[in-house]
């Protein structure tokens, strides 16, 4: 590790431990007006008519949302709660994203394609959503030109994530890649399982151990 990344790691440690000593359980909810607005911003109307086709569902942890080899095309946006997406590869299980509240959890290919997904995704907490049908987000797509400008913008959004997570998973180091999730999701480091951690970072436990212990 250079050593401008081992200064920057120590202090997003530390800071981190500091986080992890006043936050507690966590209880932060996120409301659907929010996450829809921060998506795009909608008129009243068309955003009341897009609401009215939303509902509020609960899981436990460890219920698996999304099936792969399954056709998934509804979108779900995460109230409050912790999922995380992965496939199995040669009885391995490799997670690839994780989410938060706030975001959403989708499978871009049963959403655009209609064809089977690639991911299950699991809730690694109780997890409230908010889930909204492909087939009502048509119609009003077909109805309301503003919720149409909305889901195109989804589309867009959804595509650049998916384009930051090859690109990262692509050309950066583990080190560099726990550098991320500690600078940009900092709690997820607390609310998560190490053995996750290190499924998302493409290393052992014993190897996210090792990284974690150089930075204290």
């Amino acid at each position: 590790m250079n050593t401008v990344n081992f200064i920057t790691l120590s202090l997003f440690n530390k800071a981190y431990e500091a986080f992890d000593l006043i936050s507690g359980q966590n209880n932060h909810k996120m409301e659907i007006d929010t996450i829809l607005d921060e998506i795009f911003k909608l008129p009243e109307e068309s955003k009341n008519a897009l609401k009215r086709n939303i509902t509020q569902i609960k899981y436990p942890k460890g219920h698996i949302l999304l099936n792969a080899g399954k056709v998934e095309s509804n979108i779900y946006f995460i109230k409050k709660g912790i999922v995380r997406a992965y496939v199995n590869q040669n009885d391995n299980e490799v997670t690839f994203w994780f989410g938060k509240e706030g975001q959403t959890v989708i499978s871009m290919k049963s959403y655009t394609q209609d064809e089977k997904g690639y991911e299950d995704i699991e809730l690694l907490e109780d997890c409230e959503l908010y889930e909204l049908k492909k087939e009502d987000l048509q119609k009003l797509f077909d109805s309301d030109i503003h919720i149409a400008n909305w889901g195109r913008k989804f589309a867009e959004i959804e595509l650049v994530k998916t384009e930051e997570r090859l690109i990262s998973r692509q050309f950066k180091n583990a080190t560099d890649r726990y550098l991320e999730l500690l600078t940009n999701h900092p709690e997820l480091i607390r609310r998560i399982q190490l053995g996750h951690i290190a499924s998302y970072l493409g290393i052992t436990q014993v190897s996210l151990s090792r990284i974690r212990a150089e930075i204290k």
